[in-house]
């Protein structure tokens, strides 16, 4: 358990080559802990690293349990890798639709599921990523939706299940200054005056989780800029 002031363990962050991912990483290295990074691309900064692509669940299972082997455990878990495939249901190529689904739903419950027995062994954290658009839905997003409502109904059964065993907290941001929008069509992106959050920010709400003490539990955490036009659903 990562208690505030006491020295870290590992902590996973899936997605932890760039965007809010990256962060994390960031934030997680500052405050003491052991960063190790789960990602199809390398990652600038990091403590340990296992190249996998999360649209494989099994590869990505199979990499978080050697992560956790050659660093004697885990402490935490940050399921920070996502992606997105903009378009009308009937335009979108079935198999880029899936691997939405696939790495923002499937990916995390993988991570989640293989890093289980060691953070109930060491009394661990897990912080889950959804979205503003896990709770309000808007057209063109149907896989991205589909994706992140699922990670909140996921998350909050996972609480129920994990109750005084392992901490669970369900983060939901909205936009951020991130490259998450850059190979989008423009009429995707958002536009040059959208308020988005730092990633940065969001990263250190994420600590905070993951530092709260052991009878303590962030259930819910919604970080969004103050004029996100999102939120409240």
């Amino acid at each position: 358990m990562w208690n505030e002031g006491e020295p870290v363990g590992a902590i996973v962050v899936s997605g932890g080559a760039s965007g809010l991912g990256a962060a994390v990483v960031r934030a997680v290295r500052k405050a003491g802990g052991v960063a190790v990074v789960l990602d199809r691309d390398e990652p600038a900064e990091c403590d340990d690293f296992v190249r996998v692509d999360l649209a494989d669940p099994r590869a990505a299972e199979h990499a978080v349990r050697e992560i956790a082997d050659r660093n004697g455990g885990l402490d935490g878990v940050v399921t920070a890798a996502g992606t997105d495939r903009c378009g009308e249901l009937s335009t979108i190529d079935g198999a880029e639709w899936d691997r939405v689904v696939t790495v923002n739903l499937l990916g995390t419950a993988a991570v989640v599921r293989a890093a289980l027995p060691y953070l109930i062994d060491s009394r661990g954290r897990i912080v889950t990523v959804a979205s503003t658009l896990g709770f309000s839905a808007v057209s063109d997003a149907t896989a991205y939706c589909a994706s992140k409502f699922g990670v909140v109904g996921f998350t909050r059964a996972l609480t129920a299940e994990l109750t005084g065993r392992v901490g669970v907290t369900l983060l939901v941001p909205g936009g951020m200054r991130t490259k998450f929008f850059d190979d989008r069509e423009e009429r995707y992106k958002p536009p040059d005056d959208a308020r988005l959050n730092d990633p940065d920010d969001v990263a250190a709400a994420v600590v905070f989780a993951l530092s709260q003490p052991g009878n303590c539990e962030l259930r819910e955490l919604v970080v969004t800029h103050a004029e996100e036009g999102s939120w409240p659903p």
